[in-house]
């Protein structure tokens, strides 16, 4: 055991054996697991969160294959980089096998001119590229290089999983296996907990936890809940503001105001709130909700919406908070109704695809004199001159005569 090495890298799984973890993709009737245990790779993209195992799947991939593994990391490595590992690659004496993966960490954040690059040694075979992301690599990622990849998308580590972890670290030669540590599993499971489903985060965790707690009069090193506690940093919700989780956070907030759901509505609205969120950008969207989703059915809402996004804006964090929280339950609760947005938009697809003819004369402004002349506001029925305040008269062009667009559903009062 290298004491120098995190435990975290020394328990990183050798075989696809010791793999834990992502059944989805590596159970033994599953494409990637097929694929690795023959040795015929294609290039691949492992999309997922930190802290899940992307790594650690490269790296079983290279012991598990007979090709020569070349690692690279987007945030350090430059097209020069790429070059080197291509030309080594192409080196029968370097690479005798004439077959190369080439692990590329944080593909997202190479920029276009370094993935193209890639492409022409990734098309011609030259080497098998696997790249890891933690963002959507379908917006990330060249198109190009996506096509010729298969990607595969890991999930977060359950609990389960993460606490099966912690239990080999423990019983190990490699891990924790020479201390004599004692911790219950009920705090084992504390720290799987805590970790929000980041194997790396547990490890450390633990790692921590027993390295800086002394030797007890027994012998042995006892790690109770409150060390642990202390030990495992509190991980922020999987929440990265620039980054794909914040726009699957934010849908989630949006559908369940819509949903009339408001438990689920102050859950997302906490989260994104615990990651950093512009609390005015949360304000936007709740008034954009109280339009679009509650419109007619409660017109009160926008002007509640509005009312609060003034009040973020003025007061700020934290107090802001609760004016968010109201806001949004308040949507959540309301009657929905989105015949409005939906007017807008089919007048705004029927004003940009058909002749729809000229504003009728009789409801044109006619400023200058002699307009009248021409027939411009000639014939106008002014509507508060008749009983009611209502007259009937034409309002559409002749082309569009008939044409509803705001239909009143049963959520609409009268």
């Amino acid at each position: 055991m290298n004491a120098n090495e995190p435990l975290a890298y020394r328990m990183s799984p050798k075989t696809l054996d010791d793999y834990v973890g992502q059944k989805h993709i590596l159970a033994q009737d599953k494409i990637l697991y097929r694929t690795i245990k023959a040795d015929r790779l294609s290039s691949i993209i492992l999309w997922g969160p930190p802290g899940c195992g992307k790594t650690s799947l490269a790296r079983v991939i290279s012991n598990t294959t007979k090709y020569k593994f070349t690692k690279l990391n987007a945030v350090t490595a430059g097209v020069g980089d790429i070059k080197n590992a291509i030309e080594e690659a192409k080196n029968p004496f370097l690479n005798p096998s004439g077959r190369c993966i080439l692990f590329i960490d944080e593909i997202h954040r190479f920029n276009k001119l370094q993935q193209d690059a890639l492409l022409p040694f990734v098309e011609n075979g030259t080497v098998i590229l696997i790249g890891a992301t933690t963002e959507n690599p379908y917006f990330e990622v060249n198109k190009a290089l996506i096509s010729r990849s298969m990607v595969f998308h890991l999930q977060p580590l359950t609990v389960e999983n993460i606490y099966t972890i912690l239990k080999n670290a423990l019983e190990k030669k490699e891990g924790l296996g020479e201390y004599k540590i004692k911790i219950s599993d009920e705090t084992l499971r504390k720290i799987a907990e805590t970790a929000n489903g980041d194997v790396r985060t547990a490890l450390n965790g633990l790692e921590v936890a027993v390295l800086t707690t002394n030797i007890g009069s027994d012998g042995y090193i006892t790690i109770t809940d409150e060390i642990a506690k202390e030990s495992v940093q509190n991980r922020k919700a999987i929440f990265d503001k620039k980054g794909d989780s914040h726009y699957d956070n934010i849908s989630a907030f949006i559908k369940s105001m819509r949903g009339s759901d408001p438990d689920a509505a102050i859950f997302y609205l906490a989260r994104a709130l615990n990651g950093g969120e512009d609390p005015m950008f949360l304000a936007r969207r709740i008034v954009i909700a109280a339009s679009e989703d509650v419109g007619m059915a409660n017109p009160n809402a926008l002007i509640l919406a509005t009312s609060a996004m003034e009040a973020v804006h003025m007061v700020g964090m934290p107090e802001a908070r609760i004016i968010l929280a109201e806001a949004a339950v308040y949507v959540a609760t309301s009657k929905k109704s989105n015949a409005s947005y939906l007017a807008i938009n089919q007048a705004l697809e029927d004003v940009a695809n058909k002749d729809t003819g000229e504003v009728p004369m009789h409801i044109r402004n006619a400023p200058a004199e002699g307009m009248e002349k021409e027939g411009y506001h000639v014939g106008y029925k002014y509507p508060h001159d008749y009983p009611g305040h209502y007259v009937e008269q034409q309002y559409l062009p002749d082309k569009m005569l008939g044409t509803k667009y705001y239909i009143k559903d049963e959520n609409i009062p009268d």
